[in-house]
């Protein structure tokens, strides 16, 4: 299994950024993201391609979550990536490109020439090996190593809607560069089929999202908003983090405003304005992300998973899991092992 070195993970916390980071990072370890590295590519000048849509996608993939969250990473060269709506930017060796909806883009680095379908340099699926892509027309050598997560959790939507359509990161010279670099040049080394590397396909998309995210977060962009801008905020933040240092606590929006220092009224609409859901919806959706992770991880009966996310029964455990993910949470368990 690949992990997090620790010089990533066991950082000292100070002041409320600090506190932020490590709340976010809490907070997306615990939300169970599937994914894998799907491709790589060798691409040569001049050269231009065009991504499929996320619908289809999702179909290349055989995904059927309600979110899907691309990543490029260059592993050698440059080019630019450009969205449909405008959002245009460049990276180069070293540089994560996320694409956090999974929109369609062009990337390349000619304009002014035909942009050739992702898809129809891939083989068809399903892939007996690694699908590599090489293309172009033989100049400088652009490497490129794709990757995708996806994820039904409702608490990673308000998280991932924070985001920009398009972004970069790129880890600053030391232990983030050297585990991102060594783990995408393990990645861009891999052959034989997908399924043969279990263990890069479950963990390296999760640890390398977690990473290139909280490197995004530290770096302060102006357009941070929603929910990371609520991190940040001194009155949602503080109900954030309250919220989760006790999830199964029977709180009530008055108490929540109290150690928040203001009003209900301004509490709740602040707090729906930056995290997109009022404070109590945001924790049931919280429990039921702790829940599914008892299920998941324990052997916990489904009573003592309920008593243990804050509820006062197992029959309003069962209708609530049931409401939003759409099984009973004993089902759930079964089909997750």
């Amino acid at each position: 299994m690949i992990e997090m070195p620790k010089q990533l993970t066991d950082r000292p916390a100070h002041g409320q950024h600090a506190a932020a980071l490590d709340l976010m990072s809490d907070v997306l370890s615990r939300v169970h993201l599937a994914g894998a590295i799907f491709l790589r590519a060798e691409y040569t000048a001049p050269w231009a391609c065009e991504s499929p849509s996320a619908s289809e996608l999702m179909r290349l993939l055989r995904s059927h979550s309600k979110r899907l969250v691309l990543f490029h990473v260059i592993a050698e060269g440059s080019c630019w990536i450009r969205l449909r709506g405008g959002e245009y930017v460049e990276a180069s060796q070293g540089d994560v490109v996320v694409l956090p909806y999974a929109d369609q883009h062009a990337m390349g680095v000619a304009e002014h020439i035909p942009r050739v379908p992702i898809a129809s340099l891939l083989p068809a699926p399903p892939w007996a090996e690694f699908p590599v892509i090489r293309h172009g027309g033989g100049g400088g050598r652009t490497s490129v190593v794709c990757g995708y997560l996806h994820c039904d959790a409702p608490v990673f939507e308000p998280v991932v809607n924070a985001l920009p359509p398009v972004f970069t990161v790129r880890p600053p010279s030391g232990p983030a560069a050297d585990w991102v670099n060594a783990s995408i040049q393990y990645a861009a080394n891999v052959s034989g089929p997908p399924s043969a590397n279990a263990g890069l396909a479950l963990r390296l998309p999760e640890l390398l999202l977690l990473e290139v995210l909280r490197l995004y977060v530290q770096s302060g962009p102006p357009q941070l908003g929603g929910w990371l801008a609520a991190l940040h905020d001194p009155i949602a933040g503080r109900a954030l983090t309250e919220l989760h240092s006790e999830p199964a606590r029977a709180w009530t929006l008055d108490e929540l405003a109290r150690r928040a220092a203001c009003s209900r009224s301004t509490l709740n609409e602040r707090f729906s304005r930056l995290v997109g859901r009022a404070p109590m919806q945001y924790l049931a959706e919280w429990r039921l992300q702790l829940a599914a992770e008892l299920l998941r991880e324990t052997t916990l009966g489904v009573s003592a998973v309920a008593y243990r996310v804050g509820y006062e029964s197992e029959a309003a455990f069962n209708r609530a899991f049931k409401r939003a993910i759409g099984t009973p949470p004993a089902r759930w368990r079964t089909m997750a092992a």
